[in-house]
């Protein structure tokens, strides 16, 4: 068993730096890691109870469906705000209350950006609205690194109220739709908070700049035309829906594609719900490799045969009183980056997977990885929308990391403690 344990962990620390390195991708690497675990636990490859065909590979890549559904669907949704003009008017309107001052234009940005990521995530949506923000910040006199770093900002407070990614946390732990959404302003505040605090000590100590951009401009945005204000509710509704009225994920992100469509009434219905469905599929495709991957590692740690090898080594990280949960969760924050062992779109859903198995409340494990989370949306180099944002500000992408790391870090930590007095460990 030992050399099996041995096994494991070397195929796993394998996998992070191939991932780190850039010479595996993680939509390869994660089926690969779950078969191998499953071969070094003495799985049978086909027959029996449970095998490798069987259960890791078929079942495994359905066991995330429900995320994979969601993402779909969110990804409609948005392509559905950006066609209809909801998500280009919202920004409009930020730019001309906030006007040409460097804070309160970087605090405009954050809000509505936050409440469009909350609708709809994920790199196409990050680059329609990065390429309008980021040059006004810019012209206002923001630098590069704090345009982009409250652009990242926005989306890790949006991802944490985003309805399509509540059900990760579903299907990777267990639990009920209502078990996620009830925490979900425990770790999302304490980032606003921190964000908040960032966005004023950098618009005060930063150096600022003066930059001509090819872009839109406050004024030639103010030129294009706006939807109708009420429409302008539409990003919020599947939001409401479901940390309100409890409705289910998919149902709340269709009524309000429905209810966007109504109030924007675009021409062409038809054309743009049929290209939004089939654009928003093509925009989470890759994501959606991701939980196929997913899928298959969870089958694979939470086999018998894995569960059994792996049990003495997770007893003895599975904290047990709140100062271990703060510490274990909080200073080993950074390893959700680098799709790393805290990082739920990575190797960390099959860690925490083992926790919960072993005897955690799941909703502690949930709490603390999406706390984590935050460090991964805002930090991880391999994200693609901070290579995005990186590569659109010219700025190495590492800087970002360096710049935040710290100050999320500090909110994850915020959460934990809070969450430690909330939640029985």
């Amino acid at each position: 068993m030992t050399l099996q344990i041995i096994g494991i962990l070397g195929l796993f620390l394998i996998m992070v730096v191939l991932m780190m390195t850039r010479k595996l991708p993680t939509i390869l690497a994660l089926p690969i890691l779950a078969i191998g675990i499953a071969i070094i636990a003495g799985i049978r490859f086909t027959g029996g109870e449970f095998s490798i065909t069987k259960d890791v590979i078929e079942a495994g890549s359905m066991r995330m469906s429900t995320a994979i559904a969601g993402l779909f669907f969110g990804g409609f949704f948005g392509k559905v705000l950006s066609k209809v003009g909801v998500t280009k008017t919202i920004i409009r309107k930020a730019a001309e209350m906030a006007g040409d001052k460097p804070l309160p234009i970087a605090l405009a940005f954050l809000v509505v950006c936050s409440v469009i990521f909350a609708a709809s995530n994920g790199l196409g949506m990050v680059i329609l609205v990065g390429t309008i923000i980021i040059p006004i910040m810019i012209s206002a006199g923001l630098s590069p690194l704090v345009a982009g770093t409250v652009l990242l900002l926005a989306n890790g407070i949006g991802v944490t109220f985003s309805v399509s990614t509540l059900a990760v946390y579903i299907d990777v732990l267990g639990l009920t739709q209502d078990q996620v959404t009830s925490y979900s302003l425990l770790c999302g505040i304490p980032l606003i908070i921190v964000g908040l605090v960032m966005i004023f000590y950098f618009t005060k100590f930063s150096s600022k700049t003066k930059k001509a951009w090819a872009m839109p401009s406050a004024n030639d945005l103010a030129a294009e035309k706006n939807v109708r204000a009420i429409a302008l509710l539409s990003p919020v509704i599947p939001v409401v829906l479901v940390f309100v009225w409890h409705l289910p994920l998919i149902s709340s992100i269709i009524i309000g594609i429905i209810v966007t469509l109504i109030l924007s009434t675009p021409r062409n219905v038809v054309q743009v719900v049929s290209s939004s469905f089939v654009e928003g599929i093509q925009e989470t495709a890759g994501a959606a490799g991701l939980m196929i991957g997913i899928g298959m590692v969870l089958k694979a740690v939470t086999a018998v045969e894995v569960s059994n090898i792996l049990a003495p080594l997770v007893n003895a990280i599975i904290p047990t009183n709140p100062i271990t949960f703060i510490l274990i969760f909080g200073l080993l924050s950074p390893l959700a980056i680098y799709r790393g062992p805290l990082n739920v779109w990575g190797l960390g859903s099959g860690i925490v997977a083992l926790l919960a198995a072993s005897g955690m409340n799941p909703v502690a494990a949930m709490v603390a990885l999406r706390l984590d989370s935050n460090v991964q949306s805002v930090c991880d180099p391999t994200n693609s929308h901070n290579v995005w944002i990186a590569d659109f500000t010219k700025i190495d992408v590492n800087e970002f990391t360096k710049k935040n790391i710290l100050w999320i870090m500090v909110s994850t930590f915020i959460g934990l403690i809070v969450a430690s007095f909330l939640i029985s460990l």
